[in-house]
């Protein structure tokens, strides 16, 4: 292939494109004219912009290889010749999208992708540098920052200038305020757009090479500007007023297009790796979605003419403009969805309340960063994804983002089915289609959720005991605890992060429930609102999700359930810290107390259903369940405390002595359990008036010492274990039946129901699900960091349940948009404002511009924040805390110490012989409650497993 002269750069690019340019594919296979460009690189589709540099592999293509940078490249030219240094390029990932071996059974076709890269010196001795295949998930998966609020999830992300090379950091503020700075057009033409009703929507051209980049098949099937045009609606109502009898509409209903899913991703200020990872997931989801051969519904459709991706909708909902992370929309502009300079802060005098964006895409940036876009007719290519970005003008919660996803979307696209996706969580291969499947499957089904699991970074990450302790409780929630409630019909939370409604189910009661917590509608709501809630109600809307089920399943004249679906599949990231953590529960712990407690008082609202008479048996069974789990974990403090202290005791009865002889022993103890209690009370001190963040050594010294004395409690255990059963005595027992009875009394009993409860079961279990793994890899950390979990997380999130996160800080306003006044028209034509357009060369020099952008790194600064308190929230802290000590404080006296009136004549021994004969007893009856509660999980998890392994025959697809 001959060389080809390079276009010039446009005039006053300059230095933006120094040092990088880009070539186009070499053909992929024997069959593909070697003369085809891409069209997204293609000179005479558009103006030629370096912008990086697009590499693919063809069919005999190995991972050593580097097209970027290959002398037959026809657009390949030394950077020097820019100004710039020798441009490294990276080889594309596999164009199946997933990199993880569970996920995915696609490998060795990749898709053309656009490396985004900055500008430095290359090592070429790198390991990890020119040329090298690497997984998307070594760079995705940063560890959360320290000092960042987890809540949000804003994480430092990856070095995104590519393996070997360094890149340049920037720093929040500077990248606001340049994006800032971007908000004014200074050269552009001018145009007048009619209001319609009084609303701002127009429709803005997209960067040439977006548009170039749709395949030609779908670009020549429509005469519609979706492909070709962004639209833009400044939103100056309420989510609930945004209706087509007010004016306002989605390009889904003007192209009378049906919606069968909807997916929503909402974010706050989660950066461009987290925010890339999720749409990026999403994507691939849709793609393999429309192109199953599993589902006769989406064959069917396509069968009929409608393309599946035409019947899916993605809403993409950020919470405030102003808190979100602005690389975020370098990100959205690069895939064509936005576009800076156009949004209006007002219209008419009055205030936008959100800046909404339409555009169908087939661009898609992963987490890397790499820009995936069509190659040729590659049966794998990402599918057109119709996209709606939604940008609140001021931060109200997540709360307040789900009723613009339903009251404001839902209400015109009518979907059959909603998927909630938090960004940052990384759909798995099909989840979204498994999710799916079970709503087409039963039609009395009203939500479903799939598996999240800890991000491990190939297992790297469970060197650390925090994320191994969370990898283990999330393992085992999955395999226990949701296939019980799934059995049962009513899964008591499905997570907000990844699950799904019945749009029609959540209609009526359990939405307006749902949005009782959005305190934008506290005037609207009045005593109903926020305005009318105690402090418990509030935190009951910390895990509001458990409101929307408990809601749902008891929803007058209807038989919603609810249900898990173990194939549908995601990941996130979990706190690696221990002041992350604490954070995390404290939401977690005091909402799912309180909205369990609302559940059990409004458990009879379930007879206005219509449910059969077997299915109410159940619920009935399921709350007396959870009734009892609720009482377990309100003493747990206690419960905890009487197990360490007497077990640690035993070995002592036995004449067995840990440390050598009994007077050692016995001190050490003493020293153990004055230290456990030490440290208890140390941390209620720091819980009441110290926040984790600032409090790290104090908190991570607790996790250690509670860690150590589990050791110890675990180390007494097995020498228990051991000689008890090295004592047992059968000659008397001739056959099975009596020899099992040995087994079962008395002390052997006790202690065979505690390691089913605790090994055995889990293990059975993991086995039967094919996913022991875990046993093996977090359950040490587990049992070291378990007793933390009460003793530490709980004692936090009980003393701070004052704290309940409401409301915004300050006004959200960002000066840098423009206002824009309308100007009356003749007659009964509407009123016009004049717009300020980009002309298509500025359009396109800016895109690059915001290519170069989407790879730089973030500095991100700790930001310490000081939250308030209200008094009276406080008061009623204080008096819950008060009576959670005192009545767990009053079940330890009562067991430990308290012996009855001393009988006269009764020495000193018997007394202590009867005390340690109720603590046995008591002991005994928390160790077999304990087996109970985990043999009932055990048989709802093989009744699931079961019950989807024999039906699934059965299924309409």
């Amino acid at each position: 292939m001959s060389q080809q002269p390079v276009p010039p750069l446009p005039p006053g690019a300059g230095a933006a494109g120094a040092g990088v340019h880009y070539a186009p594919s070499p053909p992929r296979s024997r069959d593909q004219s070697p003369s085809r460009r891409d069209p997204f690189m293609d000179p005479s589709a558009g103006p030629n912009y370096p912008m990086g540099s697009l590499t693919a592999p063809n069919a005999g293509g190995g991972p050593g290889s580097n097209y970027g940078t290959a002398p037959s490249s026809p657009y390949h030219t030394p950077a020097s010749q820019y100004g710039g240094s020798i441009n490294q390029s990276l080889y594309a990932q596999n164009s199946q999208g997933y990199h993880q071996q569970p996920y995915s059974s696609h490998t060795g076709v990749s898709t053309s992708t656009v490396q985004l890269q900055d500008f430095g010196p290359v090592d070429h001795d790198s390991t990890t540098g020119h040329g090298r295949y690497q997984h998307d998930e070594t760079d995705e998966n940063q560890p959360l920052n320290a000092g960042a609020n987890f809540t949000g999830g804003f994480y430092p992300p990856p070095n995104s200038a590519g393996m070997g090379m360094p890149s340049p950091t920037t720093t929040a503020a500077s990248v606001n305020a340049s994006w800032r700075n971007r908000q004014t057009i200074k050269r552009g033409k001018t145009k007048k757009v009619k209001l319609t009703r009084g609303n701002f929507i127009t429709e803005y051209p997209v960067p040439t090479p977006v548009s170039n980049a749709i395949e030609a098949k779908w670009k020549g099937a429509t005469t519609s500007t979706e492909f070709t045009h962004m639209r833009y609606s400044a939103a100056t109502c309420d989510p609930d007023e945004y209706t087509r009898d007010n004016g306002w509409t989605f390009r889904q209903v003007l192209y009378n297009r049906p919606t069968e899913l909807l997916i929503a991703v909402t974010s706050y200020n989660e950066d461009k790796t987290l925010y890339s990872r999720t749409l990026h997931g999403v994507m691939l989801n849709i793609r393999d979605i429309c192109k199953t051969k599993q589902s006769k519904y989406w064959r069917k459709s396509q069968e009929e003419g409608i393309p599946g991706w035409q019947r899916i909708t993605v809403a993409l909902i950020v919470d405030g403009l102003k808190v979100m992370d602005k690389t975020v929309l370098d990100i959205l502009a690069t895939i064509g969805v936005y576009q800076d300079g156009i949004m209006k802060q007002q219209v008419d005098g009055k205030d936008t309340v959100a800046h909404i964006f339409e555009y169908t895409t087939q661009l898609s940036v992963d987490s890397t960063p790499q820009l995936v876009l069509p190659h040729g007719d590659d049966t794998n290519n990402l599918v057109p994804v119709q996209i709606i970005l939604i940008i609140k003008a001021q931060n109200q919660k997540k709360i307040n983002s789900h009723r613009w996803l339903f009251n404001a979307i839902g209400k015109q696209l009518q979907p059959e089915v909603c998927v909630l996706i938090d960004a940052g969580t990384k759909p798995g291969h099909k989840s979204i289609f498994h999710l799916w499947d079970a709503f087409y499957n039963d039609p009395n089904l009203g939500g479903a959720c799939g598996e999240i699991h800890a991000m491990l970074k190939g297992g790297k990450k469970l060197l650390n005991p925090l994320v191994a302790a969370q990898n283990f409780e999330y393992k085992m929630s999955n395999i226990l605890d949701k296939p019980l409630e799934s059995s049962f019909g009513y899964v008591s939370v499905l997570p907000g992060a990844f699950s799904a409604y019945r749009y029609r189910a959540i209609q009526g009661r359990p939405l307006d429930q749902y949005f009782h917590g959005d305190h934008s509608m506290a005037d609207r709501l009045g005593k109903k609102g926020i305005y009318g809630m105690n402090i418990f109600t509030k935190n009951m809307f910390l895990a509001e999700d458990r409101i929307l089920c408990f809601e749902l399943v008891a929803k007058a004249n209807a038989q919603w359930t609810l249900t898990y679906v173990k194939p549908s599949k995601a990941e996130t990231d979990v706190p690696e810290s221990a002041a992350e953590l604490i954070g995390q529960r404290r939401r977690w712990l005091n909402g799912s107390f309180a909205a369990s407690v609302y559940a059990l008082i409004h458990f009879f609202s379930i007879y206005k259903s219509s449910h059969g008479i077997v299915r109410m048996f159940f619920f009935h069974i399921q709350a007396l369940y959870n009734l009892v789990n609720l009482i377990f974990s309100w003493f747990a403090l206690a419960n905890l405390w009487l197990t360490f202290s007497i077990i640690i005791d035993l070995p002592v009865t036995s004449h067995i002595y840990p440390f050598g002889n009994e007077t050692v022993t016995a001190w050490a103890n003493a020293i153990f359990r004055w230290t456990y209690l030490a440290v208890l009370g140390l941390n209620f001190i720091i819980a009441l008036g110290n926040r984790p963040k600032g409090e790290r050594f104090m908190y991570v010294s607790s996790l250690w010492v509670y860690g150590i004395l589990a050791v110890y409690l675990f180390a007494c255990s097995i020498i228990l274990t051991v000689k008890s059963f090295s004592t047992i005595d059968f000659q008397n027992s001739n056959t099975a039946a009596s020899r099992l009875q040995v087994l079962l009394t008395g002390t052997n009993g006790t202690l065979m129901a505690a390691l089913m409860a605790t090994f055995g079961i889990y293990l059975l279990s993991s086995l039967l699900y094919r996913d022991p793994w875990h046993m093996f890899t977090s359950l040490p950390a587990y049992i070291c960091l378990a007793p933390s979990f009460t003793n530490v997380l709980n004692v936090y999130a009980f003393c701070n349940l004052h704290d309940v996160s409401w409301g915004t800080k300050g006004s959200d306003k960002d000066d840098g948009l423009t206002v824009v006044s309308s100007k009356k028209g003749k007659g009964d034509a509407p009123d016009t404002v004049e717009d300020v357009e980009k002309v298509q060369e500025d359009l396109d020099s800016a895109f690059q511009e915001t290519v170069q952008r989407a790879m730089k790194k973030l500095e991100v600064k700790e930001e310490v924040e000081q939250p308030t308190m209200d008094d009276s929230n406080r008061a009623f802290r204080t008096r819950l805390v008060v009576v959670w000590m005192l009545t767990n404080a009053m079940l330890a006296v009562l067991v430990a110490n308290i012996n009855g009136p001393r009988p006269k004549g009764t020495s000193l021994e018997d007394i202590e012989l009867q005390l340690r004969e109720r603590q046995s007893f008591y002991f005994k009856v928390i160790l077999w409650s304990t087996f109970g509660l985990s043999f009932v999980r055990f048989l709802g998890c093989l009744f699931y497993w079961f019950r989807r392994n024999i039906f699934r025959w059965f299924r309409r697809n």
